[in-house]
């Protein structure tokens, strides 16, 4: 029966003169999801609204999934469309529409019709009044409720006339690339692949970097990060992942570091490198998935310690969340179960017995002159043997 679908969106619609802009970008989006969908598909923007026409055969809940990952898309509404036929042949597609969506007619319901095109000669409560009286004279046992109707039927009278009565959630947020671009910080645990989606939903295009220790550190490892980041960019788009070589970098601290600031002293280093791939990559910031108080490193005086390396904001979008709140959101984006796989990330294998926990700045880099000697020429060879991976959901 559905051939389109209405996209609503919220936020976007009080970006006043720039909304265009913000509406252009959802649109983008849109197409970009859709081409993961068999069938094609026409998308359109007439003022406030987006529109979703599929020009074939298509699968519908596939559509409506695909749909449901676009970030500023506040709800998906399959709609059915009639040409202006006069006011009886209008009056026949709503009865039609109720018979064939709602087969157990034991509902309430009420009208909520809308004239956006001001020559149609009914007004939008006229039209509420009359619809209403064609549906009951057709179904006597639907009732009218105006206040808490179970179906809310919608009539509205564009350039075509539009009837729908479900709204699908989506997402919500802003269109992917209507906030600039960011540097994510992705390891293989389960709180940066939530750190990069909840960035994404605001709008931010992400790339990611992601820190190998092999032999530590396995393939296997190395393919769940790039897994985590297909799934992520299923909502995002397209994710340039860069894989960087920690090994000789990591060794090099444990050899002329304390152990027990081993994990301050390599986040530092893992900031700076990232802060290098972001700025070459024209990104605005770096976004990490840490939580106040959740690991040694991620106590307030760590966290101090390590963004002291950088001079990019840097986002925490999960600082305040306890790992629960974590876990519920990983599983619902569909990450959590990859994120659990038992292959070690980098992080792990150098761990320190006892870990500082209030690191002290001036310490910290005096501690840093014992890496002088080969550091730099350490870093820019990881650099330079940056491998980028260009990761997107098919």
């Amino acid at each position: 029966m559905f051939t389109a679908f209405l996209v609503k969106y919220a936020e976007i619609g009080v970006k006043g003169k720039n909304r265009y802009l913000f509406e252009e970008a959802l649109v983008r989006q849109i197409k970009y999801a859709l081409k993961r969908c068999e069938g094609d598909f026409e998308v359109t923007r007439t003022p406030g609204r987006i529109y979703v026409e599929a020009c074939s055969e298509f699968d519908f809940d596939e559509t409506v999934d695909n749909l449901k990952t676009v970030f500023g898309i506040s709800g998906i509404c399959p709609v059915v469309h009639v040409e202006d036929e006069g006011f009886e042949k209008l009056c026949e597609s709503v009865v039609n529409y109720m018979d064939t969506v709602y087969p157990d007619k034991n509902i309430t319901f009420k009208v909520q019709a809308r004239r956006a095109r001001k020559n149609y000669p009914i007004d939008s409560m006229e039209l509420n009044r009359k619809i209403g009286e064609a549906v009951l004279d057709a179904f006597p046992q639907i009732r009218v409720d105006v206040h808490e109707p179970e179906v809310l039927l919608h009539v509205e009278i564009r350039e075509k006339i539009y009837i729908y009565s479900r709204i699908i959630p989506g997402p919500g947020g802003m269109p992917v690339g209507s906030n600039g671009k960011a540097m994510l910080l992705l390891s293989g645990g389960i709180d940066s692949p939530v750190a990069g989606y909840m960035i994404a939903k605001r709008g931010v295009k992400i790339d990611a970097v992601y820190f190998h220790a092999p032999p530590y550190t396995s393939d296997r490892a190395k393919q769940k990060v790039v897994d985590l980041a297909g799934i992520v960019s299923g909502y995002s788009g397209p994710i340039y992942l860069h894989v960087i070589n920690f090994t000789d970098i990591q060794m090099y601290i444990y050899e002329k570091c304390p152990h027990d600031e081993l994990t301050i002293i390599m986040r530092r280093y893992m900031m700076r490198i990232a802060e290098r791939i972001a700025r070459d990559t024209d990104c605005m910031g770096l976004i990490t998935g840490e939580s106040i108080g959740q690991v040694a490193s991620q106590t307030v005086q760590s966290l101090a310690v390590t963004n002291e390396v950088c001079a990019l904001p840097v986002f925490r979008p999960l600082i305040g969340f306890d790992k629960m709140e974590i876990v519920d959101i990983s599983e619902r984006i569909g990450t959590y179960e990859t994120s659990i796989l038992p292959y070690e990330d980098c992080c792990t294998i150098f761990v320190a017995k006892h870990p500082v926990t209030k690191p002290n700045l001036n310490v910290i880099k005096r501690h840093e002159t014992n890496l002088e000697e080969k550091i730099d020429e350490l870093v820019q060879k990881a650099l330079d043997e940056d491998e980028v991976i260009v990761v997107s959901k098919r």
